[in-house]
């Protein structure tokens, strides 16, 4: 992955296409675009969106966060409130991070990226492996598979048996 240095003031007054993370003064670009990562995305935000209501949760694809002071990340899904107050860039913690893993992503960068959540407070933390049909909440700092999302003491739950359907129907 190309980086490039800027300042953070630079970075946040700046649009990328696609747009990246920044991690202690360098631009570091995102895996996505595979069709895998974009139906599995949809599939969230559809599912989220169904439950809105319910439980008073919205998802809010690529937006930037500021995990700390050097570093604003670019969260696939993140699962916010539906009340709350208004920032531009996120310093509050979502309630939830979802993160689609593509085909380049390694794991040691999303190391990173789940650590950098955690530390920002963020109680929920998925990968989500739409290749290997594979999901791990890796809220606790480690990768324990799981086969449903879920967010204690609440209504919360997605199953991930649909989210393999969509994927699976192109390959057949």
């Amino acid at each position: 992955m190309a980086t490039t240095q800027v300042s953070l003031d630079e970075y946040l007054r700046t649009d990328y296409e696609p747009d990246c993370d920044y991690v202690d003064g360098e631009l570091e670009e995102r895996n996505l675009g595979e069709q895998e990562h974009s139906l599995t995305q949809a599939f969230f935000i559809k599912w989220l969106a169904k439950h809105e209501d319910d439980w008073k949760l919205e998802a809010c694809p690529e937006i930037r966060m500021r995990v700390s002071r050097g570093r604003v990340r670019v969260a696939d899904i993140a699962v916010l409130p539906l009340h709350r107050p208004f920032e531009t860039v996120l310093a509050t913690p979502p309630v939830a991070i979802i993160e689609v893993l593509s085909p380049e992503d390694r794991v040691s960068r999303y190391q990173q990226r789940r650590d950098d959540y955690r530390s920002m407070g963020v109680a929920n933390v998925w990968v989500i492996d739409p290749m290997r049909h594979k999901a791990f909440d890796c809220s606790q700092g480690g990768w324990q598979p799981v086969s449903k999302l879920l967010i204690a003491n609440s209504l919360v739950e997605v199953p991930l048996d649909p989210v393999w359907k969509k994927p699976d129907e192109l390959h057949s």
